[in-house]
C-alpha cells in the first residue's frame, strides 16, 4: 500500500452496483459521479476484493471458488467471453459430462454456477492495468476498477491460417486441438498443418484415430526437434507433403477437401480430407500486461509455480501461463489454485501475523 499523503479518489462498493450478463457497462449503471474540488463531475473507481480478467475455464473456475469464499469477485470477461471453448463443438473429455457437451453450453454452465454464488460479470475488454501498487487498478475504457487481488486468466489464442472456409468449418472438421477433437475422426483421413514439435505431436496423436495422417508443411524441412521428426518419419500412418500451403477449406456442413498451392512452382491441387488440424502455434493474450508482469521469451506470463507472478497479489491461471497442456480441465484446476491462493493472500492482509501474535 502506498504511503503517499495524496488523497485517494472515493471508491464505490460493489453492493452499490449491479452488473449482469450482456448488460450495460459499469459507467452506464453507476450512481451519480462525485464532484471534484472544481465542481466538475468525475467518475469514481469501482472497488472489489478480487478482479478476475478472463472468462474461460480458468477464469470461471476462479470465479466460482472466489465467490464461494465470499470475495464477491468481479469477472471482466471480454467481449468474446468464454475462451476457446466458445469455438469448440463437442467436448467429451471434461469430467462430469458423460454424454459430451457443446463448448459454449459448458461455459454457460460455468458462468451460471459462478453467478449463483455472487460473482459479477463485465462483458467488455480490459484496456489498461496498473499493478505498481495496491489497490491494483484495471480499466475498461474509462471505467476504473480497483482490487486488492487480481487473477489473470486471459488465455492464449490459437493461430489460424486465415483461409476461406476455415472459420465456417470450425468444429466441422477444422480444429486446432487434436486432444479435443481427434476422437471424432476415427478411420478418417486427417491433415495436419505445421512443421514444429507441436505439429509432430498432433500428427502422432492423431494416428490413434485416422487411417492416414498427412502433414503439410510450407517448407522442405521441419522445424521440429530431431527426435520428434524421427518419430513422425518412422510412423507408417504419417506421410508428408512438402513446400505446400493450404489455401482453402472446402465443404458445406463438414470438411471435404483442401485447396493446396505449391510454394515453389505455384501449381495448385485439391486433396480430399475429413479433418484439418492447424498446429502453427498459439499467441498468449498478454499485450496489456507488458511492463506490469514478467513475461517469458514467448510472451506467456512467467510464474515459478503456475499461480504466483512477480507482483505479490497478482495471480495467473490457465493457458496464459500454460505452454504445454492447454486443456479445459487443467485450466480449471489452475483457476481453483489461483482463487485459493488469492483468498489466503487477502486473509493475510486482513489479519497480519503481527496482529495475530499480539
Amino acid at each position: 500500500m502506498s504511503n503517499d499523503a495524496t488523497p485517494k479518489p472515493a471508491t464505490l462498493k460493489l453492493a452499490d452496483l449491479k452488473l449482469s450478463f450482456g448488460g450495460p457497462a459499469a459507467s452506464e449503471t453507476a450512481p451519480d459521479a462525485q464532484k471534484s474540488p472544481s465542481g466538475e463531475s468525475e467518475d469514481r473507481p469501482i472497488e472489489a476484493k478480487v478482479v478476475i480478467v478472463g472468462s474461460g475455464p480458468a477464469g470461471l473456475t476462479a470465479a466460482i471458488y472466489a465467490a464461494r469464499a465470499d470475495l464477491a469477485p468481479v469477472v471482466i470477461g471480454g467481449l468474446e467471453s468464454g475462451g476457446q471453448l466458445m469455438i469448440t463443438s463437442d467436448v467429451e473429455n471434461y469430467p462430469g459430462y458423460a454424454d459430451g457437451i457443446m463448448g459454449p453450453e459448458m461455459m454457460a454452465d460455468f458462468r451460471r454456477q459462478a453467478e449463483r454464488f455472487g460473482a459479477d460479470f463485465v462483458t467488455d475488454n480490459v484496456t489498461k492495468v496498473d499493478f505498481s501498487e495496491r489497490p491494483f487498478r484495471i480499466w475498461v475504457e474509462n471505467d476504473e476498477y480497483q482490487a486488492d487481488a487480481v487473477i489473470v486468466a486471459t488465455g492464449a489464442s490459437a493461430r489460424w491460417l486465415g483461409i476461406p472456409g476455415e472459420a465456417r468449418l470450425r468444429g466441422r472438421g477444422v480444429s486446432t486441438c487434436a486432444t479435443c477433437d481427434g476422437a471424432f475422426f476415427r478411420e478418417k483421413h486427417i491433415v495436419v498443418v505445421g512443421g514444429g514439435d507441436s505439429a509432430m505431436e498432433e500428427a502422432l496423436f492423431l494416428t490413434r484415430f485416422g487411417y492416414k495422417v498427412t502433414v503439410i508443411h510450407r517448407r522442405d524441412t521441419l522445424r521440429a526437434s530431431k527426435i520428434m521428426a524421427d518419430r513422425a518419419f518412422s510412423h507408417e500412418k504419417i506421410s508428408f507433403v512438402w513446400n505446400t500451403a493450404v489455401e482453402e477449406a472446402i465443404g458445406d456442413d463438414k470438411l471435404r477437401a483442401l485447396k493446396l498451392r505449391n510454394t515453389v512452382d505455384g501449381t495448385r491441387s485439391d486433396l480430399e480430407a475429413d479433418a484439418l488440424f492447424i498446429a502453427i502455434g498459439h499467441d498468449p493474450n498478454t499485450a496489456i500486461f507488458k511492463g506490469q508482469l514478467d513475461l517469458d521469451a514467448m510472451g506467456y506470463i512467467a510464474s515459478p509455480d503456475g499461480v504466483s507472478t512477480n507482483v505479490e497479489g497478482v495471480f495467473v491461471a490457465g493457458d496464459v501461463n500454460d505452454l504445454r497442456y492447454k486443456q479445459a480441465v487443467t485450466a480449471a484446476g489452475a483457476g481453483c489454485r489461483a482463487a485459493m491462493d488469492a483468498e489466503k493472500y487477502l486473509e493475510a492482509l486482513e489479519f497480519p501475523i503481527e496482529e495475530a501474535i499480539a
